[in-house]
């Protein structure tokens, strides 16, 4: 479930420190960055605030106001990047686009609102701009940024399916239709059970392997015939 921006209050030292974590799952402080402005989408700068980033998120909070803060979840951030570019915005930052659950026809609603001096409705900003004072440190910013992105990666669904063992009688009867009862599970990390989707050469491999065993049988009965006849 996307997130999105959301507002975040929740600070220690009676409500003046930094940002209180959820430590029992695991988050960690990675870096602490002061004197940091933060630009919602096309509004003004805010006031001068702390930057915190986390392994799970990134939170802003602000000098001036202590009941003002921010923050966005790694997997909500779909883009970061250094922006140098005067043209792009007049100060040095991290530029950042997030992913929201705001409806895709809401566009022109959201450019008025964020242009106007009304409250702003946090599940409408899709870029947020992080300006620290110190423009040096954009490149160790932009590192932190990637470092946590690695470790929230997107969920990945795995296909359902089974693994099932095969005897070579249930194999054969599988190339032949004499067992309709099993169906052949190829794994495509299995370079014998799958091969470029190449079934018929799979296929041929699995025969062999057991052409191989017939031959070794055979050859078994031949020198227990030829022990007899001595």
């Amino acid at each position: 479930m996307v997130l999105g921006l959301r507002e975040f209050t929740q600070r220690t030292g009676e409500g003046v420190g930094g940002p209180i974590l959820d430590t029992d799952n695991g988050e960690e402080l990675m870096r602490v960055q002061p004197f940091v402005s933060i630009v919602l989408g096309n509004r003004p700068p805010e006031s001068h605030g702390s930057l915190y980033i986390t392994s799970k998120q990134v939170i802003w909070l602000s000098d001036v106001d202590r009941a003002k803060g921010y923050a966005v979840d790694f997997f909500s951030l779909s883009l970061h990047a250094v922006s140098t570019d005067p043209e792009a915005y007049p100060s040095p930052c991290i530029y950042t686009q997030i992913e929201s659950e705001a409806d895709d026809g809401d566009d022109e609603d959201e450019e008025s609102d964020l242009e106007s001096g009304e409250v702003l409705d946090l599940s409408k900003v899709t870029e947020m701009r992080l300006v620290p004072s110190d423009a040096s440190q954009l490149d160790t910013l932009f590192e932190m940024f990637c470092k946590c992105a690695e470790l929230n990666p997107e969920p990945v669904e795995e296909e359902e399916g089974h693994n099932w063992v095969f005897s070579a009688d249930q194999l054969e009867n599988e190339g032949t239709g004499e067992d309709p009862g099993w169906h052949f599970f190829q794994d495509p990390t299995n370079s014998i059970g799958h091969s470029n989707g190449d079934h018929d050469l799979a296929n041929t491999v699995l025969r062999l392997q057991i052409n191989d065993q017939r031959f070794e049988d055979a050859e078994e009965m031949d020198q227990g015939n030829d022990s007899s006849h001595q």
